[in-house]
């Protein structure tokens, strides 16, 4: 938001520089983005002088140019083509030197050059006041008074001020600092705190002799509020036959000052006030409001309405609109209409200086995706209890500047008002917050500065009023922060000790666990990914994995693409890979840790009670949320190269890092048994669960072809998931213990076993760790077979074994027992047998 150095100092008498108001003003918690010189005309007129046209000759090869000769004060005079019809000689005009500047907008110009024209020098610029920014005519050259000074620059001549504008970054919780008064009001709080002044908010003059009713004289317009939740106050007020002109000088450069283009005196006065008090305004052609009321209700959904800029927009059923007997006029605190807008033509108008609901202004803003100066004050908050303070300032410039006559009191619809918040302080604790024991005195200059009305005080606290300009300062902390930033951070000592303690984590860590995992992807080529936690619903319609009942879905979401919390890691991972896909990178293996969230069965049971879901359920009962590592592969395993074939990814390979980190992790494989996994959108999958609990641990497999159509991904994606929460709470909590290396040999002895295609190796493993815990060392397989000599619905495994005992060599006995136990027990088990 742009604030005029100029404009402020009509409201806070202060001497201080732009750049020192910068400092003052970041300082006190108002950043202030950037400060910039400016000029009330776009480039100040630089270049451009006051001259006399000493000859005028029609262009021998046009009908419509002249040749003229041009005394600029000094040198010879200059020869400027002329294609103004009014230009005669004699007159005193407006010159553009070469170098001038002409603005056609606020970015772009073109630059004064000499040149030629039909074969003529030209050395300048005859200039009318809409190419100046000095009026709108552009019927021909400015014609001056014949007593201007010939040669004075037209900067003086005009008299283009400079000033400075700062920028002003507005946080959602300074509503109150979106006006010249509101950012004047923390500069004289400033000051008085910590510069001891006695400074006080200049309020500018309004018209103090209007009254307020809640029903209208006989001739001006009526106002019925339908929607009373949505607009909390509406006051109007009806002036009649006003004359709409152009705004003088002085309102014209403070508006374009801070960017606003001058319209006309009424539209302007409107804008005025908004950047002068933050209170937005609305003025209605009185004589388009059919029936003489205007109604504040909503339309039907999809009702069509043309706006201000020629735009036809279908209304939502929520959108609060300011309507007339017929029709919608105005999407009220948004946008104005086409057709009820003040034009050069209009004698009588109505005036709307109303508070509308905060969160209504923002969806509907949101849902049009239409952003004013209006809908930034109104969805941030504004002061309910100035409205009549800002038609009383409206109707006392719209006199100053239209004229009219005033019909009868101002209406004022205001059901129920918003009285201000009431907060207690305590000393003690305010001291604690800032962290230093500030003086009272400072505490009060502060407050009472910043409009805050001390009710009561004693030697413990106070008790507050806070204005209803302060939307966001309703608590004891929030007292404080306003009077920390006045008092100023940086008057708050820094304590040089430097205080420690040890501090004792339980086991596991879990954010070392985490790094390990991480990095043991990261080595081996994998990139980490960070999604939002907010995803569309329609992932989880029709799902048979994630139910939509169980969704935790958004009260006020941003839009239909981030309306519920993730349930899984899934999508989000595709949206990755196919955002990657669509820049050409097809060979991805890319991870995550995030959380998941879903309701639980209690608060399932409790939003069917409700009907609904805008009632919040106990977090405690209602909501489960769980963190995830979740890793996804697809395309080729390794890039290419002239030292091997490259390969594409399969599901051992997602089998194989999933069993690594489960490794890594220390992770009890005994307990864990291998089985097919439930997931519909796996096309084949393994489930990892615990035997005694049944939890699922983890889950591996191949995306279904379903899901990557569904995501237009035209590649196989491999897939695994670990639920790290449960991961936490099995993992070993005894410290790794170390031995030394045995000095006696290992021995290696193969079996190749046939067994059903329906046996795994896992399972293989289990039954020989479970015959042989001592000797047996490791198991592993190195060969599979299917084919001549195997029957079907068989298979062939080729497994090693490895045995050796810490304390002696094993000798050929010894092996022997072991490996009969170990064919018999596996042949009993599984019905595996020895291939011949």
């Amino acid at each position: 938001m742009k604030i005029s150095y100029n404009w402020l100092k009509d409201y806070v008498a202060t001497t201080l520089s732009p750049s020192e108001l910068d400092d003052l003003l970041t300082f006190s918690g108002l950043e202030i983005e950037g400060v910039e010189k400016v000029e009330t005309i776009k480039g100040g007129l630089e270049h451009v002088v006051i001259a006399q046209v000493l000859t005028c000759e029609p262009h021998p090869d046009s009908d419509h140019l002249h040749l003229t000769t041009v005394d600029v004060g000094k040198g010879e005079p200059l020869h400027i083509v002329c294609g103004a019809p009014n230009v005669a000689a004699g007159q005193k005009v407006v010159c553009a030197q070469i170098g001038t500047k002409i603005w056609t907008s606020d970015t772009e110009f073109h630059e004064i050059k000499k040149g030629k024209l039909r074969g003529a020098v030209s050395e300048g610029m005859l200039c009318a006041e809409d190419e100046l920014q000095l009026g709108n005519s552009h019927e021909g050259i400015m014609v001056l008074p014949d007593d201007a000074p010939v040669g004075m620059p037209a900067k003086e001549y005009f008299n283009v001020k400079d000033d400075y504008t700062l920028e002003v970054a507005i946080t959602a919780n300074r509503s109150d600092a979106t006006s010249h008064i509101g950012v004047a009001r923390d500069i004289v709080a400033v000051l008085n705190t910590r510069n001891g002044e006695h400074l006080k908010i200049q309020w500018p003059e309004v018209n103090t002799a209007l009254t307020v009713n809640e029903k209208p004289s006989k001739d001006g317009i009526k106002v019925t509020v339908e929607e009373s939740k949505l607009c909390p106050r509406y006051s109007g007020l009806t002036i009649r036959n006003v004359k709409v002109d152009e705004s003088p000088d002085w309102l014209k450069d403070k508006l374009r000052t801070v960017g606003l283009r001058p319209i006309n005196n009424i539209v302007d006065i409107t804008n005025f006030i908004l950047m002068e008090v933050g209170q937005p305004l609305h003025a209605f052609d009185a004589d388009k409001i059919t029936g003489g009321q205007v109604l504040v209700k909503c339309l039907p959904q999809d009702t069509p309405f043309v706006t201000l800029d020629g735009v036809e927009r279908k209304l939502d059923h929520r959108d609060l609109m300011i309507c007339n007997e017929k029709e919608g006029m105005c999407i009220a605190g948004v946008f104005g209409g086409e057709k009820s807008g003040v034009t050069m033509e209009t004698k009588n108008i109505f005036i709307e200086s109303a508070y509308f609901n905060p969160v209504s202004i923002r969806k509907t803003s949101k849902r049009h995706t239409l952003k004013t100066d209006a809908s930034f004050r109104y969805e941030r908050g504004c002061d309910p209890n100035i409205t009549l303070w800002a038609i009383r300032r409206a109707a006392f410039l719209v006199q100053q500047l239209a004229g009219g006559e005033i019909c009868g009191d101002i209406v004022d619809v205001y059901p129920e008002p918003i009285k201000p918040a009431e907060v207690r302080i305590d000393f003690r604790r305010v001291f604690d917050l800032v962290g230093k024991e500030i003086p009272l005195d400072a505490i009060r200059i502060a407050l009472t500065s910043l409009d805050i009305e001390i009710v009561e005080e004693n030697a413990e606290g106070m008790l507050l009023h806070i204005p209803t300009c302060k939307v966001d300062v309703y608590r004891e902390c929030d007292v404080v922060e306003e009077i920390l930033r006045i008092y100023g951070y940086n008057n708050v000592e820094f304590d040089e000790r430097l205080n420690s303690c040890l501090s004792y984590g339980a086991k596991p860590n879990p954010n070392r666990l985490k790094n390990i995992a991480s990095d043991y992807l990261v080595y081996n080529g994998f990139n980490e990914i960070m999604n939002n936690s907010l995803t569309k619903s329609s992932y989880y319609d029709n799902s048979e994995d994630f139910k939509s009942a169980y969704n935790v879905e958004i009260l006020n979401p941003l839009s239909k693409e981030l309306n519920v919390m993730r349930r899984t890691l899934l999508w989000g991972g595709l949206e990755c890979i196919v955002y990657n896909m669509n820049h050409k990178i097809f060979d991805q293996k890319i991870f995550e840790f995030g959380r998941t969230y879903e309701l639980t069965e209690e608060g399932c049971e409790e939003r069917k009670q409700n009907g609904d879901n805008t009632t919040p359920v106990p977090v405690t009962k209602a909501y489960k949320e769980t963190q995830h590592l979740t890793f996804f592969m697809t395309g080729s395993y390794t890039s290419e190269s002239w030292r091997e074939k490259s390969r594409k990814v399969d599901i051992f390979d997602a089998k194989l890092h999933l069993m690594n980190i489960l490794h890594r992790l220390r992770m009890p494989m005994g307990r864990l048994t291998e089985q097919t996994s439930t997931e519909h959108f796996l096309a084949e999958g393994l489930a990892y669960q615990f035997k005694d609990s049944k939890k699922q641990l983890a889950v591996v497999g191949r995306i279904s072809r379903d899901v990557l159509q569904r995501m237009d991904i035209k590649q196989e994606v491999f897939y695994v998931d670990i639920d790290w929460d449960l991961l936490l709470k099995t993992f070993p909590v005894k410290d790794i213990t170390f031995s030394e290396i045995s000095k006696f040999p290992e021995v290696r002895r193969d079996l190749a076993l046939v067994i059903e295609n329906s046996v795994t190796f896992a399972q293989i493993e289990a039954v020989a760790r479970a015959t042989e815990k001592k000797l047996l060392k490791s198991v592993s397989l190195f060969d599979v077979y299917q084919g001549k000599g195997i029957a079907d619905g068989y298979k062939s495994y080729a497994v090693s074994f490895v045995l050796q005992d810490p304390e002696k060599t094993l000798n050929d006995k010894q092996i022997e027992a072991v490996m009969i136990k170990l064919q018999n027990n596996l042949e009993k088990q599984l019905g595996a047998k020895i291939r011949q």
